[in-house]
């Protein structure tokens, strides 16, 4: 069966091409795609395996069967050293500054959502968080990836807290470098709505007559 393949950064300098058109067997997976071009194209073979695939502008498992007329994305791991976390303690943004910083950066965006003392009408004693922690890292990876895919990111990371959070604290930080101001506030603020809509973490208002998850509200 004829697929299409498109590669971006590493990847596609390894192939000498963003986009190709491949025959494979019917089932291939996109992790046996990746194999086949690995030995195809002896740069590519000596690059870090795709961080992700991506099928028809949708993210898949690396053992996912190809049908026909497919285009299989690959990946490659975010420039920069991105970085994702979840912690349980406060969140160092001095840090986390340092991680994204780049000599070719002439803007650094930096978003931090806080506890605010009220939602609603009501007053909001504190704030806690759960999250699925493997797949919330697991996205939050891929909404770097997808990030850098759209603008030119030198170096981006979100972390974000977990547990008891009182009024005033940190609740998640992304930080973005990037050549220009714009493509960094771009990107940052696509990484915040994105993380809002798609990570797995889940928020518990405590207020003073009673508490609720955030959008699980009884009806």
């Amino acid at each position: 069966m004829e697929i299409s393949i498109r590669a971006f950064a590493s990847y596609r300098e390894a192939i000498g091409s963003p986009r190709l058109v491949v025959d494979v067997p019917d089932g291939t997976t996109a992790a046996g795609v990746w194999q086949d071009l690995a030995r195809r194209f002896p740069r590519l073979e000596r690059l870090p395996q795709p961080m992700a695939f991506a099928v028809n502008d949708a993210y898949v498992d690396a053992g996912t069967p190809l049908q026909p007329r497919d285009e299989l994305v690959l990946l490659p791991p975010v420039s920069g050293g991105a970085h994702t976390a979840l912690t349980a303690g406060p969140i160092d943004v001095t840090a986390l500054l340092d991680r994204v910083r780049h000599p070719d950066a002439g803007a650094i965006v930096l978003f931090l959502g806080t506890v605010r003392d009220h939602n609603y009408g009501r007053r909001v004693e504190f704030l806690e968080y759960e999250a699925y922690q493997t797949l919330a890292l697991q996205e939050m990876t891929r909404v770097a990836a997808e990030a850098e895919r759209r603008w030119p990111v030198l170096g981006i990371g979100m972390e974000h807290r977990l547990g008891h959070l009182h009024v005033g604290e940190v609740s998640v930080a992304i930080a973005v470098a990037s050549a220009h101001r714009r493509e960094a506030f771009e990107a940052g603020r696509f990484a915040i709505d994105t993380l809002k809509q798609t990570v797995p973490i889940w928020k518990k208002e405590v207020w003073d007559e009673g508490e609720a998850w955030i959008g699980s509200e009884p009806r």
